[in-house]
């Protein structure tokens, strides 16, 4: 499946709910659903700067594709991840590094979080992209 389609997958999921109470729990949900990631993550190396909270994120390359794993000790901010790692993961480095990633303003989300908590967004966007960047140079 393209980024762009699971973008749009994920506009309207957004667009069912009235109001940004709603979404935040939606977000909250997918946190919940993220699959674990192992232990030997979780550790200074893994840790994405800029984040308020602490954020872990690990990149895989398979298959000339990119699997991202993370988690976080925040709920709001581990469903955030979930979500950009819903759109980028299994996606090519090309794919990733030339998507705008259109849905986080589509959605509103940068406009509904803390100043922090974008900053925050910001960061993990540039981690997940040089990762694919690193990928793409080692790999091509």
């Amino acid at each position: 499946m393209t980024i762009e389609h699971i973008e749009q997958q994920i506009i309207e999921e957004f667009e069912q709910f009235d109001d940004w109470m709603e979404r935040y729990n939606y977000i909250i949900e997918l946190g919940k659903n993220l699959p674990l990631i192992n232990a030997e993550y979780k550790t200074e190396k893994y840790l994405i700067s800029g984040c308020q909270s602490q954020v872990w994120l690990h990149a895989a390359y398979e298959d000339g594709k990119v699997i991202y794993k993370a988690d976080s000790d925040a709920i709001i901010t581990k469903g955030i991840v979930a979500l950009l790692i819903r759109v980028l993961s299994g996606q090519t480095p090309d794919a990733i590094l030339n998507t705008p990633l259109a849905f986080v303003d589509k959605i509103g989300l940068k406009e509904h979080l803390s100043p922090t908590r974008s900053n925050g967004l910001l960061s993990m966007i540039k981690q997940m992209k040089l990762y694919a960047m690193a990928f793409k140079a080692k790999y091509k």
